[in-house]
């Protein structure tokens, strides 16, 4: 049995703004970098496998709270929000005829116009989750977890999450063979410790 620890990255100035980030390559924003870099993998994670999503705010992240550069994937890059991305999600909500639904009412094969279906985002992902051979931090996107922790739960986007996504927190998911088991509460990032 392997075990994925998913870490969302920081901040950015799109994220603070409620802009659709998708596959645009956002930075992280200088109060993220300033949190992040006062943090640290807890142990065991520290000495984990350290993968991120090659965009710029996931990998930073990633070396700023593991001290070491990781390995990158393009698997774990975001869902493609095509025409969205770069507006804000409120006002599309606000568009009766956007097309634009919270969460719980997408089902699999909700797609942006342009975008991903999440059933599309979760075919490129679980072949690089059965790559996995050792117990391993992936540092990706919203949108990466929510497949991988909807598929861990069972949940087919109809209805409330069982789950909540928060940053600074690792979402720990057990896998065996094609199973994904999520363990009850995530693990906290600590503290930095002064040099």
């Amino acid at each position: 049995m392997i075990r994925l620890a998913l870490l969302r990255h920081g901040h950015t100035e799109w994220n603070r703004a409620g802009r659709i980030q998708g596959r645009s390559d956002i930075p992280l924003d200088n109060a993220a970098r300033e949190e992040l870099a006062a943090q640290a993998l807890p142990a065991p994670w520290d000495r984990a496998d350290l993968w991120s999503s090659p965009l710029f705010r996931a990998a930073e992240t990633a070396r700023l709270v593991a001290g070491r550069a990781p390995e990158t994937a393009d698997e774990l890059i975001e869902m493609d929000w095509g025409g969205w991305e770069g507006l804000r999600g409120l006002d599309l909500k606000a568009d009766p005829n956007s097309g634009f639904c919270d969460i719980e009412h997408w089902g699999w094969d909700y797609r942006p116009p342009g975008g991903e279906t999440p059933a599309e985002v979760w075919a490129r992902i679980e072949p690089w989750l059965e790559r996995l051979t050792r117990d391993t931090v992936a540092v990706c996107h919203i949108g990466i977890m929510r497949m991988i922790l909807a598929r861990a739960h069972g949940w087919d986007f109809d209805g409330p999450a069982p789950f909540r996504i928060k940053r600074n927190r690792l979402f720990v998911v057990e896998i065996d063979g094609a199973r994904l088991t999520p363990l009850p509460e995530p693990v906290r990032l600590i503290p930095k410790e002064a040099p």
